[in-house]
């Protein structure tokens, strides 16, 4: 056998997919995520997608809190109106005109 020939490099090419296929089948009967062509398990890709959801959620929080002050504030001027004697607030209306 000729060491530098195409046989020795399709053998080579056949000896490390077939040990990948193997790897791969051995990983996912034991539950385990098949490795990509790098090795790698898509736990990086996992990793970022959380990260931006990560980021997503916390600037949606933030809107949800400006949200919740401005309702609070509204809820205030309410319970003030309708707390307040009808005179007094008869008063400020007209005030504000």
């Amino acid at each position: 056998m000729e060491w530098g020939g195409p046989a020795f490099v399709i053998a080579i090419i056949a000896i490390t997919t077939g040990g990948w296929v193997l790897n791969n089948w051995i990983r996912a009967r034991h539950g385990f995520e098949p490795t990509d062509d790098w090795g790698g398990t898509g736990e990086s890709k996992k990793a970022i997608a959380d990260g931006r959801k990560i980021e997503l959620l916390t600037t949606e929080n933030a809107a949800l809190h400006g949200k919740v002050g401005r309702l609070e504030e509204r809820i205030a001027v309410l319970e003030r109106i309708a707390t307040d004697p009808a005179v007094r607030t008869a008063g400020e209306i007209d005030a504000l005109r």
